[in-house]
């Protein structure tokens, strides 16, 4: 005799809902986007929910920082010096002096 065993799984899915939004935009915008989009293998519907949230979530702070300049960050590697006050200073001295 052999016993057969049903195994149930629960899956909990987070229920995102998706809602159509109709713009008005100037078609030479539209087709920027388009081209923008697809060369960064990702949707219109994307990019533009992308941008919504990201400028409905900024803070008022001043120290937060935008996409871009986030994206931005450590591409440059500057070699630290203790006196760059002191280095500007005379820079400007020279400068106009």
């Amino acid at each position: 005799m052999t016993e057969t065993y049903g195994i149930i799984i629960f899956v909990r899915q987070n229920i995102i809902m998706e809602t159509k939004l109709t713009l008005r935009l100037n078609k030479r915008v539209i087709d920027q986007a388009k081209i923008y989009a697809n060369d960064h293998e990702t949707s219109l519907s994307k990019l533009i929910e992308n941008y919504l949230s990201a400028i409905t979530n900024e803070t008022n702070n001043n120290d937060t920082l935008s996409p871009l300049v986030k994206s931005l960050s450590g591409i440059i590697h500057l070699p630290v010096e203790k006196d760059i006050k002191g280095k500007y200073h005379k820079h400007l001295t020279e400068k106009y002096l």
